[in-house]
């Protein structure tokens, strides 16, 4: 698979190399197989390309499609919530003279990207995996899980997502935002130290969140609405409301959510989209807001940014545009990871009192 393109300065690259880089959204495949040592021709993320292209660390997410909100669907999004966070789980030690490891603090994780190993953070994505039951959620961060997104396509027993399911019986509302139980879950969450990821939830469900919860909340991989008017982005009310939580948007490389679909032709999306995005977060709400996600694996890719050997064509755009290297080392991941500190710290004192 391709590397970066030969326009990429020497001086991108070794920035690139010398920063904490953290993707904050990556699928794994399903049923797992058992690839991520090696170098698939059809994964955009695994750990070989990870290593090549300069990638610290990525959040790697078992992702539960939405079903029939009953006993017999939270059952079975229970059993595979949990196998898939055992696979994210197997991502670690050393094959082929790579090195990962599965990382659940932060103090955890620096001290890998010290040791030259690759970071491997899992998160769970939409709250149906914990079914109707708040107590899975201290199984799920004992696994290591650091966020749960709270919704997907479809409304869960938690909450209302921004895109309905009328196959799922959906009307455009179930909750009106938060269920009773999805308060109970952050509650939870906050007190086991995941963090409450509002990509996929609905407008109301967001603004309630930040609302709710004790420590701030993430978009994991979501865009801003006003460059691109798609449901799943976030409007400047819900952007003002991120940054009064303390929390931080993840762009992220889906061409659908980075610009509007032209009149003719196939919609493709670019690095310089993405950082268009980050562009309009900084002027908003300043550099502490903002990181980035590929969703690779789920749908993401970019024509200047198809996998994780890439990941320096976004270094690059960011410092043509003159962000210098304390601002790229916030967008590549400093920002995400003090939203995870908040949380631990948030946690450490709920135990104590």
């Amino acid at each position: 698979m391709t590397t970066q393109p030969s326009s990429v300065s020497a001086d991108a690259v070794a920035l690139h190399r010398a920063l904490f880089t953290l993707d904050s959204h990556i699928d794994i495949p399903w049923p797992d197989r058992n690839d991520a040592f090696e170098n698939t021709a059809d994964r955009r993320v695994d750990l070989p390309k990870m290593q090549q292209g300069g990638m610290s660390a990525g959040c790697f997410v078992a992702y539960i499609a939405q079903a029939a909100i009953d006993r017999e669907g939270h059952a079975q999004a229970q059993q595979q919530c949990w196998a898939m966070l055992d696979a994210i789980g197997r991502m670690q030690g050393t094959h082929h003279g790579i090195s990962a490891r599965v990382c659940s603090t932060v103090a955890d994780m620096r001290a890998a990207f010290e040791e030259g190993v690759l970071v491997v953070v899992p998160a769970v994505e939409n709250g149906y995996g914990m079914g109707d039951d708040p107590a899975l959620l201290k199984q799920f961060r004992a696994k290591g899980a650091r966020y749960v997104t709270l919704t997907h396509n479809g409304h869960n027993a938690l909450a209302d997502a921004a895109i309905h399911r009328p196959s799922l019986g959906d009307t455009p509302q179930r909750h009106h935002g938060l269920s009773v139980l999805g308060r109970e879950a952050i509650a939870e969450m906050n007190r086991l130290g995941i963090v409450v990821d509002v990509s996929h939830s609905s407008k109301q469900t967001m603004l309630q969140a930040v609302q709710v919860s004790a420590t701030p909340v993430v978009a994991s991989h979501s865009c801003v609405r006003t460059l691109c008017d798609h449901p799943r982005n976030l409007d400047d009310e819900q952007l003002d409301a991120l940054k009064e939580s303390g929390g931080v948007i993840q762009i992220t490389a889906m061409p659908a959510f980075l610009k509007p679909k032209p009149e003719e032709g196939k919609r493709q999306g670019f690095v310089a989209d993405l950082v268009d995005h980050i562009d309009y977060v900084v002027r908003r709400l300043g550099p502490e807001y903002v990181g980035i996600s590929s969703d690779f694996d789920g749908g993401g890719a970019l024509e200047d940014w198809q996998n994780a050997t890439q990941g320096v064509n976004i270094t690059a755009e960011l410092m043509r545009r003159g962000y210098d290297k304390s601002e790229i080392a916030a967008f590549w991941g400093e920002n995400f990871l003090r939203v995870l500190e908040k949380a631990e710290q948030v946690a450490e004192q709920s135990r104590i009192a």
